[in-house]
């Protein structure tokens, strides 16, 4: 029921024949010939944001009584403005969800499309923070300089991190157009060397638009143990509460918010970003969850994959005569695997789904408070599955720490055998073997990373708009990219996309709406190119037609040949749905077309040059791009310094080092002096009941921990640690102890962790945050002494200290 002043936005909308406007057709590099997304219709020049206020009346009466107030200027948004809520999940593919004919159960997509629309052409940009920046902004992922994820940034355009400033967040314009704005979830949009609180801080969530944001910056996160942070400021949930979920959390988060910004200004609209952080690994989900999958899966990901397209065709996701797309050929046959290999993987699949239906069951709680309040109906939703296809970044086998494949270190069955239990629980970190990633992205054969094939672009798409969508339970086949949600919602919204934003002007926006789509199945389709690359593998759309080049799998550790030499395949995808037959030998005219239009694209976009390093692109000196720590090779670190991501910490990986702590130590000294990472993969200087300790936590599969043999005294100390580095990557060395200069501990550190030790861990100063590195402190992590400053000292291997 609408009461109150929420009757005001409950109005009539905004005529619908604005839409027209909205059918423009591909963004030149011109406002000259761009038509905007929409004309303001209440006489503010809205393509100026902030939107200019009018200069004071001047008067010349002395007493105020006698003179009357001119009306105060407030920006609201335009009269029936809807509701904005964008929901992303993260790697989850095509051919998951029930509503798009997968096997698992999500019963609010199910029920949003039933009453909505399901886009089934609709694409991202085959990986994560490409495809955030794209949605929230409207604008390709090169040309906001996000080529690839943050953490792999260069120093070529299109892929620096730095998003331009004649790029305007979508969030920000809603907000400058009086609406509330919040995002709630996964971020990575900020790059990992502004990801500290020495900044700048443009990048994060709350200066790019959204007034409120509860989540974490990275790209994963642990859901038991999270890195949070309440706009830029560290928080702490109540992760000792045995039914914290991180999901529950940002959910709990959501609905506060909403529930506030509702109870105090009902008339004005708000847009949320609700982004999980599922169902990209590590796969932690409720047991009671994962375990209504058990034996759902036994039939293997052969099975999977032919039941799934034939409830596609069933639901009408897919034509009719679509075939199923052939599987890479590394994927082993389903019946050519071991008993273990099936009992292994089929646990594996069950924890994913039971991941992906707790998920959905988060979303249907915002849904149900939107219902609750009379909101539903002008809402205008997005539930987009998937910012890119699944993920076969869990190998040939999957893995349950994913740290091990980040630091090149091979799982073995029986390693993972041994955890089979505890997948989905604190106790791992894990991911499932790339032959689910294949089954979840039916019909299609590739996966995430694989931009030149929808399996990793090609990502199912619920709208759901009652006041503004007419027809219901229908699906839309037009061809859409990310690129396109933010004019759609300019249009709905009834603003333009702006031309000037404080003083900068603004690129002409690259995507297109989609709203002509949403009374008439059967109308053209407007975006008629769209380019894809993501590290190497790259392809381009063109009215119908679709070439492409798998240049890397996503396990393979290197490019299959070198970018001049790559094999392109040429597919009709107006007629082949799941690009099943490649004409690349019976249409070259055709093929070497879309190869001309693809550099076209790529040199507008700032594609070019193109950078297929992988894991070295981690490495800012290699990939080129700023670090906070500059090369420096010592930092000096005061108390309360802590919860310092990686990439905003001094490299202590591959090479000597030495701590050196100046302390006070109690009469029984206990807790972390200094430390860095967590439960799968870290280290820690640290005191237990008096005596001074450094433990490696070599990616959570070894522990090498040194010990003094004498205990240090009561009273002021230098506390040193001093490791010798025997060169290599991920090699070992000695660490020795010393407490006034005296070595009072000595012992070999046979491994180390070769390029990271945590996403979403951290660096410390008397404690150990998010998950220790060592059980050894477990609940004594605050260092109960005094700490004058630790310094941090990093040596070539060969060195003298």
């Amino acid at each position: 029921m609408l009461t109150g002043t929420s009757l005001l936005r409950h109005a009539p909308l905004l005529a619908l024949t604005l839409l027209a406007a909205c059918s423009q057709p591909q963004a030149s590099k011109d406002h000259t010939d761009t038509p905007t997304t929409v004309a303001s219709t209440d006489g503010l020049d809205r393509t100026v944001l902030p939107i200019h206020e009018p200069k004071p009346e001047s008067f010349t009466e002395l007493d105020a009584r006698n003179a009357k107030a001119p009306a105060r200027f407030n920006v609201t948004a335009p009269a029936g403005a809807p509701n904005v809520l964008v929901v992303l999940i993260d790697d989850i593919g095509f051919g998951h969800s029930s509503a798009f004919g997968g096997p698992i159960q999500m019963p609010t997509l199910e029920k949003l499309a039933a009453n909505g629309l399901k886009y089934n052409r609709f694409h991202t940009t085959a990986l994560c923070s490409p495809t955030r920046t794209a949605l929230l902004t409207g604008y390709n992922h090169h040309s906001n300089n996000a080529g690839a994820i943050m953490e792999v940034a260069t120093a070529f355009p299109g892929n620096t991190g730095i998003r331009p400033q004649s790029i305007t967040p979508m969030a920000e314009v809603l907000r400058l157009n009086g609406y509330s704005t919040a995002a709630f979830g996964k971020y990575h949009e900020t790059p990992p060397w502004e990801g500290s609180v020495s900044g700048p801080l443009d990048r994060w969530p709350s200066h790019s638009g959204f007034d409120k944001f509860y989540g974490f910056i990275g790209g994963e996160t642990n859901q038991w143990h999270p890195m949070v942070y309440d706009g830029t400021t560290r928080v702490y949930p109540k992760v000792d509460d045995p039914n914290y979920h991180f999901t529950n959390d940002m959910t709990d988060q959501a609905l506060a918010w909403m529930n506030t910004t509702q109870s105090l200004t009902p008339d004005k609209p708000f847009m949320m970003y609700f982004a999980t952080g599922a169902t990209h690994a590590p796969h932690h989900a409720p047991k009671e969850y994962s375990d209504k999958y058990k034996g759902k899966f036994a039939q293997g990901w052969d099975k999977v994959r032919e039941e799934t397209l034939a409830r596609q065709k069933a639901l009408g996701v897919v034509p009719a005569n679509t075939v199923l797309a052939p599987k890479p050929a590394d994927i082993k046959d389903w019946d050519k695997l071991t008993a273990d290999e099936k009992r292994l993987f089929e646990r594996q699949m069950e924890v994913f789904a039971g991941f992906a239906e707790h998920t959905d069951a988060q979303v249907g709680r915002l849904i149900d408070a939107l219902e609750a309040r009379g909101e539903l109906d002008n809402t205008l939703i997005f539930y987009i599955v998937g910012d890119n296809g699944s993920s076969a970044e869990g190998g040939m086998i999957g893995m349950f720490n994913e740290n091990t494949y980040f630091n090149g270190v091979q799982e073995t069955l029986d390693m993972q055998l041994g955890k089979i239990n505890e997948l989905g629980t604190e106790h791992t970190y894990n991911h499932f073997a790339a032959g689910w990633a294949v089954a979840g992205n039916t019909p299609f054969t590739w996966t995430k990373q694989v931009a030149s094939n929808f399996g990793g672009t090609r990502n199912g798409m619920v709208m759901h708009w009652p006041a503004g969508i007419k027809a219901k339970g229908e699906v839309r086949s037009q061809f859409h990219h990310v690129i396109d949600v933010a004019p759609t919602v300019f249009t709905a919204v009834g603003v333009p996309a702006p031309r000037m934003v404080n003083g900068v002007e603004q690129q002409p926006i690259e995507g297109v709406a989609m709203n002509y789509t949403f009374d008439d199945a059967k109308a053209a389709d407007t975006r008629k190119t769209q380019y894809f690359e993501m590290i190497g593998n790259r392809a381009i759309y063109h009215d119908g037609w679709f070439a492409g080049t798998i240049h890397k799998a996503p396990w393979e550790a290197a490019p299959r040949r070198p970018l001049t030499e790559d094999i392109w395949e040429l597919y009709n995808v107006n007629e082949d749905f799941s690009q099943a037959n490649n004409l690349a030998e019976k249409e070259p005219a055709k093929l070497e077309e879309l190869k001309k239009k693809f550099t076209e694209e790529a040199v507008k976009y700032h594609v070019l040059p193109i950078d297929d390093r992988s894991i070295e692109r981690f490495d800012p000196v290699i990939a080129g791009r700023p670090d906070l720590m500059n090369g420096k090779t010592k930092l000096v670190l005061y108390p309360g310094a802590k919860g310092i991501p990686e990439n905003a910490f001094i490299n202590v990986k591959n090479r000597s080092l030495k701590f050196t702590a100046e302390v006070e130590v109690p009469a029984k000294g206990n807790g972390v002096i200094l430390a860095q990472g967590g439960d799968f993969g870290g280290w820690s200087f640290y005191m237990l009941d008096g005596a001074l300790c450094y433990t490696y936590n070599w990616v959570g599969l070894e522990f090498y921990t040194v010990k003094s043999t004498a205990k240090v005294t009561p009273g002021k100390h230098s506390l040193v640690l001093d490791f010798a580095y025997e060169g290599g990557r991920g090699g070992g060395g000695m660490a020795t102890l010393l407490m006034d200069g005296q070595k009072i501990g000595e012992g070999k550190i046979a491994k180390t962790n070769a390029n990271t030790f945590g996403i979403d861990e951290s660096a410390d100063v008397g404690t150990d945050e998010n998950t220790p590195v060592t059980l050894a402190y477990l609940k004594r992590e605050n260092f109960n002494g005094r700490i004058g400053s630790v310094t941090i000292e990093t040596f070539p291997a060969t060195a003298k200290k």
